[in-house]
């Protein structure tokens, strides 16, 4: 048998590669830099030829890079596997997932017992912070997004399809009544950071696209979209899921009326990611929980 590099570098090769930090992944594996560095250094040096590029504090795969860690990852999966039905130990997996807040109130964490009952090993991570996708492989593994399109240099699932409604609170209606979309004029719209053309479409399938509302307030939050809605702070223009899911008998749509939205929650991750173990679970679970259409 030809000799093999010492796992122990084959493991920090792994860990670098999936997080783009040696600082990251000296952390996650309990050494120090140096140490780590070294790992990654000797099975460059067994292998013959480097495997990063190195700019500043990240790394980055090169092409040999990125083939290695294709062709250990089904290896390494295996080995985990041989590994624990012999020890009879229940591996933990942990992804680290970025997730907008209101759809992890809303649509994950009502599933989550599913997902636990499905897969005891796999342990979630939450970051609800507003990073799009600039931290995948850096800091997460899997991001939820919401947007039109997503950059085809990802792997991109479309999780749902939407409509756009106008929400107002009870309070505000019973103070002032809206009965015509013209009158929206009067009132403050309310829109999400990540969704900024939701006013605008739907004024304009509603036939008044040249009017225009006393303010415009703008939101990273979901949540707190539909509290200043429930509030009567203004008029919320947000997706028909978010109303629903909310259950929230402060709040109505306006008009009965719904509009097509461009906008869609997207799984999101690098392709090479949907090669962990991980990533691939959550994934084909999230998929059918979610019911998401087919492309």
């Amino acid at each position: 048998m030809r000799r093999l590099p010492p796992l122990t570098a084959i493991e920090a090769f792994v860990h670098v590669a999936r997080l783009g930090s040696v600082k990251l992944a000296a952390d996650e594996l309990a050494l120090s830099s140096p140490a780590l560095s070294r790992r990654v250094q000797a099975l460059e040096r067994f292998i013959g030829k480097p495997l990063f590029e190195r700019r500043h504090q990240a790394l980055r795969l090169n092409d040999d890079g990125e083939r290695l860690l294709a062709l250990l990852s089904g290896a390494l999966d295996t080995l985990s596997d041989a590994v624990e039905q012999m020890s009879g130990a229940v591996e933990v997996l942990r992804l680290r997932l970025g997730v907008l807040p209101l759809f992890a109130i809303q649509r994950l964490m009502p599933r989550m017992g599913d997902l636990h009952d499905q897969h005891p090993e796999l342990h979630l991570d939450f970051d609800t912070a507003h990073h799009g996708l600039g931290r995948l492989g850096e800091g997460i593994d899997v991001a939820i997004v919401l947007d039109h399109a997503i950059d085809p240099a990802f792997y991109a699932r479309r999780l749902d399809r939407n409509r756009i409604y106008a929400i107002a609170g009870r309070a505000l209606i019973d103070r002032t009544p809206i009965t015509d979309p013209s009158q929206l004029a009067q009132h403050t719209a309310l829109i999400h950071r990540d969704m900024p053309d939701t006013f605008a479409n739907w004024m304009h399938a509603a036939g008044v696209p040249d009017v225009e509302p006393v303010a415009i307030d703008r939101f990273d939050s979901g949540t707190l979209m539909l509290e200043a809605a429930a509030q009567g702070l203004g008029v919320a223009f947000m997706l028909e899921s978010h109303f629903e899911t909310a259950r929230d008998d402060r709040l109505v749509p306006l008009f009965d009326m719904a509009v097509d939205s461009t906008y869609s929650h997207w799984f999101v991750c690098r392709p090479r990611m949907l090669q962990q173990r991980p990533v691939k679970l959550f994934h084909d679970w999230l998929v059918k929980a979610l019911d998401a259409p087919a492309e």
